[in-house]
């Protein structure tokens, strides 16, 4: 258990995938837009990364090398192509809001990255909780920047006024340049609370 946790945690802060890594940053700034499409892409992704782990991690051994890239992005399409229509079929203006980027899954350096890297190299107790802290940093930091970008941009937070009327929209925060403002709003921070637990940990040391 204390692995387990140890490898989840490690997914959700100190190697997530977007603050630290930086990778997948594309599609990050695309949904970003509202909370609802940033949760929604958070979640897809997730459930593609968990299920192309454990399909990788459970027949690792029998993937000849030769062929193995080939192997990883035909698991990647199947999982990327049953989110995409489980999406158009129960949730079509999620799907439509959200346009290319859900098929464009399959290309995610995040998800060919851990299963290159981790899932093809590691037996199943240990890619769970790297996919699905991988999964759900992604996760947590899309529905962050979802919701500063939402709010501002527009005062709402999923459809709901929460600013008043008296309060004008910035529309900065709906376009791209807005997009990659909050991003490195949300990377200073990371960096800043990092630095500020390291500092605290060298002092209990002295």
């Amino acid at each position: 258990m204390k692995q387990f946790l140890k490898t989840f945690t490690n997914g959700l802060v100190n190697e997530n995938p977007l603050l630290t890594l930086m990778i997948g940053l594309c599609s990050a700034l695309a949904v970003t837009t509202t909370v609802k499409n940033g949760i929604g892409m958070g979640l897809s992704m997730t459930f593609v990364l968990l299920m192309s782990e454990v399909v990788i991690s459970l027949f690792r051994k029998l993937i000849p090398d030769s062929v193995r890239i080939p192997v990883f992005i035909i698991v990647i399409a199947a999982f990327t192509t049953i989110i995409d229509y489980v999406l158009k079929a129960w949730f079509p203006d999620l799907s439509k809001a959200m346009g290319v980027f859900i098929p464009l899954i399959v290309v995610n350096c995040i998800i060919m990255g851990r299963v290159e890297g981790f899932a093809s190299k590691q037996p199943l107790s240990a890619v769970v909780p790297d996919a699905l802290g991988m999964g759900l940093g992604y996760t947590w930091v899309l529905a962050g920047i979802s919701v500063v970008r939402e709010l501002l941009g527009s005062g709402a937070i999923w459809n709901f006024q929460v600013l008043p009327d008296s309060i004008q929209p910035i529309l900065f925060f709906t376009l791209p340049p807005g997009g990659f403002f909050v991003f490195a709003l949300f990377i200073s921070l990371n960096l800043f609370l990092k630095s500020r637990i390291s500092l605290k940990s060298t002092n209990r040391r002295h």
